[in-house]
């Protein structure tokens, strides 16, 4: 090693650089410039080392088995997620992302042809002018009265009512919606009486009516008229024609033999009814009562016979002293037959022999007897006779019956396959047919209204939103479409929200640039279907598959300025609950169940710790939760409650 002197000013100077003198300073200048290269590349040579060393140390750093890199990861110390409680008044609402239009849209279609001698559709298939629009609906407001449009020059009047108009109203006609017609007339200005019958005093209101909007109400034509002729004409002819077939088959040759033998039958029939009817009114024949005179004169002879017989008897034994015997009395007063024998009487010294006499009554008693019996026999006989020859009566009765059913019957199948019979047929027929064409006509006969020249609107005034025909169309469907005046905002929320809704409830609604306008809840589920195209999409007619959700229907408070926002859509939140001031709340999260049911909350400690109370949960609104604890005390504004433990 060198050694260096001390140059003046105490700095070190070696003898052979720069600062020393002669060969030697230089030769030491030349050692020295080749020592320092030797060192810069030693320098090099331990900076890669160093290098190499470090990025091998770097290398085995990141090379960690899955031993030590699981030993390097070690859980943070738990705490509590917490929230604060905050006292404020809660409201609770239902958004709804809804589009304003106007109330209640109602396609019109025409009821008919307008004038009797349209046609409904495009084409004259029907036999008559096509459908032509000559004026179309223009949109704008449209009151009771008013012309909707004009179809071959013949006015569509606009009234209002419920019942649609299905139908023409001819004289005659009776219904609701004649009824429905007489008070439409009547509001304006039309005196009729609301019978509900197409009377002569609603056919005079038409024609007043019609005359006084500029048009002539519909009236049969030329035509119309030769048409009623001819088909009175042709009832008239086919009842000629039955009046001269029906006196044919009455006078019909073919059934005459027939008619003869019945109209016989009946007269042999009465004769035999009168026949029993006077035996029946005679009890015995002349003969029978000459026969029973004369019989009944031999019970009187006899009877004559026997007291002139009693009477010789008794003088005699009077004379003898003789008491006659008493015989026993009959029925009629005279004695039923011979005195029995008298007792023995004393011998007088002169007496008459009544054994004569007493023979002779005798016989008398016993002819009496013979002349009853015959009487008796003969009556009996009589009422035989009388029996026997009513029977015989009665059968010719029947027997008669019998003939006139048959000669009827008879004549009654001759009649209904007779030509004759068939012809009467013939003619009732197309007399019925005749009629029914008659009154089928005159249904459409008179001063009428088409079907197609009024259209009934629920509610009234209405307005025109949008017009479905112009000028030179043909009627075909629909014409036009209405709305109400009344402002309108139809949307759709969840199922779930929907069973929160009320009606009448107080909503607010937004439009794109800010502005908060009232409204209120009008109607949910299928009371909010606006029209009946909503209908038929939620039907199935090309919809999405239901996906839970329900109409509804709000109805601003306010119209200023809603009709250039029409179709444009609106945000509208509908106030389901709040309140009624400001009350401890908490995020619903930190409300828990405990396992007897009661909602809790955790107010958070110090050092990670909670104090469990006991609340009662009230309104939920955006999150937060009313809950009233039933500690007093245990919250208060400010505590902060447990969300979640981590």
């Amino acid at each position: 090693m060198r050694k260096l002197r001390p140059a003046a000013g105490g700095r070190a100077v070696d003898p052979g650089g720069p600062g020393g003198r002669g060969e030697e300073g230089a030769a030491r200048t030349g050692g020295f410039k080749r020592g320092l290269s030797r060192n810069k590349i030693l320098a090099g040579v331990v900076a890669a080392v160093m290098a190499l060393a470090g990025v091998g140390w770097a290398v085995g750093a990141d090379l960690r088995s899955p031993a030590d890199e699981l030993a390097a990861r070690r859980p943070p110390k738990p705490s509590l997620v917490t929230a604060p409680v905050v006292k404020r008044k809660l409201t609770s609402t239902v958004t709804v992302n809804g589009t304003l239009t106007y109330g209640s849209p109602l396609p019109i279609t025409l009821a008919g042809v307008v004038g009797v001698t349209g046609a409904m559709g495009s084409g004259s298939a029907g036999g008559g002018t096509p459908q032509r629009v000559t004026r179309a609906p223009a949109v704008g407001p449209i009151g009771e009265g008013d012309v909707l449009m004009q179809v071959n020059g013949r006015p569509v009047f606009v009234f209002r009512g419920r019942l649609p108009m299905y139908r023409p109203l001819v004289p005659g006609a009776e219904g609701d919606d004649v009824r429905q017609l007489q008070r439409a007339l009547r509001r304006k200005g039309m005196r009729v009486p609301v019978t509900g019958v197409f009377d002569k005093a609603t056919v005079t209101a038409v024609k007043r009516w019609y005359a006084k909007r500029g048009y002539q109400a519909q009236e049969p034509d030329v035509e119309a008229r030769k048409n009623l002729q001819a088909y009175g004409e042709a009832v008239r002819n086919k009842e000629s024609e039955l009046a001269e077939a029906r006196k044919a088959l009455d006078e019909g040759l073919d059934v005459r033999p027939l008619k003869l033998r019945h109209d016989n039958a009946r007269r042999d029939l009465r004769s035999a009814e009168r026949a029993v009817q006077e035996a029946l009114r005679q009890d015995v024949t002349p003969e029978q009562a000459a026969r029973l005179t004369s019989l009944r004169q031999a019970v009187r002879t006899a009877e004559e016979a026997v007291l002139a017989a009693e009477k010789e008897l008794d003088e005699a034994r009077e004379q003898n002293n003789t008491p006659p015997p008493t015989p026993e009395p009959s029925p009629s007063g005279i004695p039923s037959g011979p005195p029995p024998p008298p007792p023995p009487a004393p011998t007088p010294s002169r007496s008459t022999d009544t054994r004569l006499l007493e023979m002779k009554l005798a016989n008398a008693w016993q002819t009496l007897d013979e002349a009853r019996r015959a009487v008796d026999g003969y009556n009996e006989q009589v009422r035989d006779e009388q029996d026997k020859r009513l029977e015989e009566l009665r059968k010719a009765v029947r027997t008669a019956k019998e003939a006139e059913v048959t000669a009827k019957q008879n004549l009654r199948r001759a009649q209904e396959v007779s030509p004759l019979r068939m012809k009467v047929g013939n003619s009732a027929a197309g007399l019925a047919d005749a009629r029914d064409m008659l009154a089928e006509f005159r249904k459409t006969y008179g001063v009428s209204v088409p079907a197609g020249e009024i259209v009934f609107l629920p509610t009234l005034p209405a307005r025109i939103d949008k017009a479905e025909v112009k000028p030179g169309d043909t009627v075909e469907s629909k014409v036009a479409t209405v709305t109400s005046s009344a402002f309108a905002i139809t949307g759709s929320v969840d199922a779930k929200e929907a069973k929160l809704l009320r009606r009448n409830q107080k909503a607010t609604m937004e439009t794109l640039d800010g502005t908060l306008l009232p409204a209120r809840l009008t109607a949910t589920g299928e009371a909010a279907r606006v029209s009946a195209q909503d209908k038929k999409k939620d039907e199935g007619q090309g919809s999405p598959p239901d996906t839970g959700s329900v109409p509804i229907l709000l109805t601003p408070d306010t119209t200023k300025g809603l009709k250039a926002l029409v179709g444009s859509s609106l945000t509208v939140r509908i106030s389901v609950g709040s309140t009624e001031g400001e009350v401890l709340s908490v995020p619903v999260a930190a409300v828990v169940t405990s396992a007897d049911g009661r909602p809790r909350i955790r107010v958070a400690l110090d050092g990670d710790k909670a104090d469990e109370v006991e609340v009662r949960t009230g309104l939920t609104a955006d999150g937060n939760v009313e809950i009233t604890p039933l500690r007093a005390g245990a919250v208060k504004e400010g505590d902060r409650v447990v969300v979640s433990d981590a």
